[in-house]
């Protein structure tokens, strides 16, 4: 991972940053764009792209005078792995308590 697991969820923790990635899934876009999309001033929302990009979720190219920023998918994947395992004991316990629940109809 570019960031560590600390670095992801810190900045998946914000809901403007989340919002800014589910747009950024459509594709590449520039900060102005972006910032059209938020009720708040365009320093603001590169601010929080500043925090994505430094977990290592999100790329910025530079194309003149305007930042485009882009989707970089790998480092959920690789949070995704590592929740795997809590995934598995959470559907074990739902499991448990399916098969409770189906005794208690009887």
């Amino acid at each position: 991972m570019t960031g560590t697991v600390d670095d992801l969820f810190g900045a998946l923790a914000s809901p403007v940053r989340r919002e800014l990635l589910r747009l950024l899934l459509a594709g590449p876009s520039t900060v102005n764009t972006l910032a059209a999309r938020f009720d708040m001033a365009r320093p603001s929302v590169s601010e929080h792209l500043k925090v994505l990009r430094d977990a290592g979720l999100v790329a910025e190219t530079r194309h003149g005078r305007e930042r485009h920023y882009r989707l970089e998918a790998g480092p959920l994947m690789e949070l995704a792995d590592w929740l795997h395992p809590y995934e598995r004991f959470w559907r074990q316990k739902l499991a448990g308590l399916r098969t409770v629940l189906d005794e208690e109809d009887l």
